[in-house]
């Protein structure tokens, strides 16, 4: 995608005194018109909305919120906080009430699962398997957001294999949980922007230790990556004040499938006899 400078560069000789005062506000404050309405840009600006308007048409834009989504795009969303989002998604409210929330939100979703699903290394996926399959013990952490994603792939782990573990649970130490790791263990690391320190520290603890470290993440700026064995960037975009783990969700799923299916009969013996135990301690309402 060209940037907004650019876009701008190529043209500004065609635009006027008034549209050139418009396009250098844009250039010098693009974090401030992706975050915030036209309304406000303009009254920042000290410009009529309809300049900026008339901007992004000279600019070849079909409306002033495709301008603003190149602006978005260009420094990405890993770059605006948690409160920079929320102005995006009061924004999206009050001036984009053609779309129902629930359609922009699904749309993300199938998008960023789109994108996976075109970008994903397969091969990767496979030898990740292969090694989580073969691992003596798997360790996984997640923190802040990412926390419950971790319980919920450990969760389905434990019903298929016994040497899963989700580590540092409640505040527990990494370190108890990474001593004695070597060469026969996986680590798997699940961060997304902003990046929690644990997470990158526990990424560093496991690949120190000699253990096949799993990083799964946003960006390719994510620091954790630089420990990593192997990783995979997965889409996030939402109009969400927070990002989106539906193809996170996705990719655990298909992680878990693919060990079931390699385990073979013993995986499946495994699952009946806790569903077994479950119905005869009563866990499961009958």
């Amino acid at each position: 995608m060209q940037s907004i400078e650019e876009r701008i560069s190529g043209l500004y000789g065609q635009l006027s005194e008034r549209l050139k005062q418009a396009a250098d506000f844009v250039v010098d404050h693009e974090i401030d018109v992706a975050t915030h309405s036209l309304r406000t840009v303009s009254s920042m600006a000290g410009l009529a909305p309809s300049t900026f308007t008339r901007l992004s048409q000279a600019l070849g834009f079909a409306s002033y919120e495709e301008m603003r989504d190149v602006c978005r795009a260009r420094m990405g969303r890993q770059a605006l906080s948690f409160s920079e989002r929320a102005s995006l998604l009061v924004r999206n409210g009050a001036d984009d009430g053609a779309r129902s929330f629930f359609e922009q939100q699904s749309s993300a979703s199938l998008e960023n699962l789109g994108r996976m699903e075109r970008d994903l290394n397969q091969e990767r996926l496979v030898d990740v398997v292969e090694q989580l399959n073969s691992a003596r013990q798997v360790l996984l952490f997640g923190a802040f957001s990412s926390t419950g994603f971790m319980e919920y792939f450990g969760y389905l782990a434990r019903y298929f294999a016994d040497n899963w573990k989700v580590i540092g649970r409640m505040g527990a130490s990494l370190s108890s949980a990474m001593v004695g790791l070597n060469d026969k263990d996986v680590v798997v690391v699940l961060t997304m922007a902003p990046y929690a320190r644990r997470a990158i520290v526990a990424a560093e603890m496991a690949a120190d230790a000699g253990a096949y470290v799993v990083v799964i993440t946003d960006d390719i700026a994510c620091p954790a990556l630089s420990h990593a064995s192997a990783s995979f960037i997965v889409p996030t975009e939402s109009p969400q004040f927070f990002s989106s783990y539906a193809a996170t969700l996705v990719l655990i799923e298909t992680i878990v499938g693919m060990l079931v299916a390699r385990a073979g009969d013993s995986a499946r013996a495994r699952i009946e006899e806790v569903e077994n135990r479950n119905r005869r301690y009563g866990e499961f309402w009958d």
